[in-house]
């Protein structure tokens, strides 16, 4: 499992490289610009963006084949699906804390920045619910409908991942009205983060049991 994270984390690299450059140049005008919404932006785009970023690196192992290769190999494929979860969650963790350590640099500068005190706990949960849940999506979807569709399924899934989040958002609204109290938004932040867990676990076996079926 331990070269399987490795070379998970190899094919990323390039690409992070870049991503990680542009988010440190934004993360410093996000910092010294005074502006709720630009941090909120940027909160968000740290773990949605790692997220799909390491997703893309599968392209890398398509083009080159070395996905097929591994198969010949004494590896399992319950391995192989398991070790693209937990890079998910390892390169989700690496965006949460660059986007804590911008939004700590922009508190000790100009203060809070927020209207609500709750809003530094739900937009994080917003943006690692869109994360899991697009990785839930889209590994099952990837192993049932063939990797040469791979660039459609993430785009769909991210998609899809932004409207359950919204629906989950809106459905609570509707229940609770849009004067919450603190408790209730930490509730219904956690029902929010609930569903994105849960989904993000069930899709591992369903992704296993894919690729078991998958053809090579």
């Amino acid at each position: 499992m331990k070269g399987l994270l490795k070379n998970n984390l190899y094919a990323a690299l390039s690409n992070a490289r870049f991503f990680l450059e542009v988010l440190a140049l934004f993360g410093i005008f996000a910092a010294f610009v005074l502006s709720p919404g630009l941090l909120t932006g940027y909160v968000l785009l740290c773990m949605v963006g790692a997220t799909v970023i390491a997703i893309l690196s599968l392209e890398k192992e398509n083009a080159s084949k070395w996905r097929k290769y591994k198969l010949t190999t004494p590896i399992r494929r319950s391995d192989i699906v398991k070790s693209y979860y937990i890079s998910q969650l390892v390169w989700l963790m690496a965006g949460s804390i660059l986007a804590a350590i911008v939004v700590g640099a922009s508190i000790v500068l100009h203060g809070f920045p927020f209207d609500r005190y709750a809003d530094i706990f739900i937009i994080p949960v917003a943006g690692i619910s869109v994360s899991l849940l697009t990785d839930a999506i889209f590994f099952p979807t990837f192993y049932f409908g063939g990797e040469e569709k791979s660039e459609v399924f993430l785009i769909i899934s991210v998609c899809c991942s932004i409207g359950i989040v919204m629906g989950i958002s809106g459905s609570i609204n509707l229940l609770w009205g849009p004067d919450m109290t603190v408790m209730e938004l930490f509730i219904a932040a956690m029902i929010m983060l609930a569903c994105a867990v849960i989904g993000f676990l069930v899709s591992i076996p369903i992704s296993i049991k894919a690729a078991a079926w998958m053809e090579y």
